[in-house]
């Protein structure tokens, strides 16, 4: 299935959502603290080879977050973390429509918090 070296593919879009919500809710938010539109975007896009501050605004503007406020915990505030993804992935892809990912992304969320909550305990 991999046949890019750069990035990673997945069988579905479900699989990729959960690999993204575990990037950032468990290494972007538990291990780096990054708990703002501005502290994720600049870790994932980083001005070296991004627009990072288009970025940044592309997602404050769409979530309708400020890029400095802080989103809460994942488990306490699901869909502030939902909400940035999702613009998140317009942005990578261009898209204009958010209907047609919709369902991966929640099927997606729910395995990830499902395995949040267990390493908790």
């Amino acid at each position: 299935m991999q046949e890019d070296g750069a990035f990673c593919q997945f069988e579905s879009m479900a699989y990729g959502w959960r690999a993204a919500f575990i990037l950032l809710t468990r290494t972007y938010y538990n291990n780096y603290g990054a708990d703002t539109i501005g502290k994720i975007i600049s870790r994932w896009a980083p001005q070296i080879e991004n627009d990072t501050r288009g970025y940044i605004r592309f997602v404050s503007e769409w979530t309708g977050i400020d890029a400095d406020e802080p989103l809460g915990s994942p488990p306490e505030h699901p869909a502030r973390w939902m909400a940035v993804a999702l613009a998140m992935a317009m942005f990578e892809g261009g898209l204009s429509d958010a209907t047609p990912i919709l369902p991966a992304l929640f099927q997606a969320w729910e395995k990830n918090m499902g395995k949040m909550a267990d390493s908790e305990k």
